[in-house]
């Protein structure tokens, strides 16, 4: 059985800082990956992975490690449908959780916010990320480490 860990697709991510504080309390590893070299807390429990610079590099490398003994924190739908089906816990950064009953509405809307804005539609942005959002995201984080560490 693999072990538990946390795998952020961080090139945006709003909630490393959040992630890392849970991670310590909880003893679990976290992988952190992006396109370009972060900034990570020196701490054994941390490990940066900087992958090329390719088209999905890093969602593709998130997507091969996601198992049932991983949590992903990602707010990329496609990502988050990937590791879905390779078992994993999936939240955005809200504290949102990615369901497998969930996704399919999410991809739906995906494209037809996609179709929307290629057609010429002025469509605004995500609504602006907030201390609320933070703290669900810390409680969700570890409601699903607990979770999963309950299962081994």
């Amino acid at each position: 059985m693999s072990p538990l860990r946390i795998l952020v697709d961080a090139d945006a991510c709003p909630v490393k800082e959040e992630t890392y504080k849970v991670a310590f309390r909880r003893g679990v590893p976290v992988r952190v990956v992006s396109n370009a070299r972060l900034r990570v807390p020196e701490h054994p429990l941390v490990e940066r992975i900087v992958v090329s610079g390719g088209f999905d590099a890093a969602d593709d490398w998130i997507a091969e490690e996601a198992d049932a003994r991983s949590v992903v924190v990602t707010a990329d739908i496609l990502l988050a449908e990937r590791c879905l089906k390779a078992g994993a816990t999936v939240l955005g950064p809200t504290g949102k959780p990615f369901t497998t009953s969930s996704i399919g509405a999410a991809i739906a809307t995906r494209a037809i916010m996609a179709d929307l804005r290629a057609g010429g539609d002025q469509l605004g942005g995500p609504a602006p990320f907030t201390k609320a959002d933070r703290s669900r995201f810390l409680q969700a984080l570890d409601e699903a480490l607990i979770r999963l560490e309950r299962r081994a």
